[in-house]
């Protein structure tokens, strides 16, 4: 259950409806996620967010399928749920296929399990992988 309300199109501000406009316009969809309807609350963390999502999302050295699957790993190990589906979606709708998606996942849980036990034992990091 939300801590906000998500606010509608009728209920956001002057502010929040322009955000919304260049989100449906950047992404060709009249649909505006509940992530930005929640932040609509706060006209000014909405529009920097978008802001910056914009600009770390834009194509570069990395595509944007790499990026998202990118996105979907930390979001499985931040443990956000939302995003976690939000960006598998994404993922999907930028190519990721089924064989890719496996792939992923197992990439996520063999880092997963050796991250933990790493911190467990507290391993310290091979000089030759410290970059002066």
């Amino acid at each position: 259950m939300a801590t906000v309300r998500l606010l509608s199109d009728e209920d956001a501000s002057a502010e929040a409806l322009a955000v919304f406009e260049d989100i449906r316009a950047t992404r060709g969809t009249d649909f505006i996620n509940n992530f930005w309807r929640a932040l609509a609350h706060d006209p000014q963390l909405l529009a920097a967010t978008w802001a910056r999502l914009k600009t770390v999302m834009a194509p570069g050295a990395l595509d944007p399928l790499t990026k998202e699957m990118i996105y979907l790993a930390v979001s499985t190990a931040n443990s956000c749920t939302y995003c976690i589906h939000s960006h598998t979606a994404a993922a999907r709708a930028k190519g990721m296929s089924e064989a890719q998606y496996a792939e992923l996942l197992g990439v996520i849980g063999m880092a997963m399990q050796t991250n933990g036990l790493v911190t467990a034992m507290q391993v310290p990091v091979d000089e030759e992988f410290r970059v002066e």
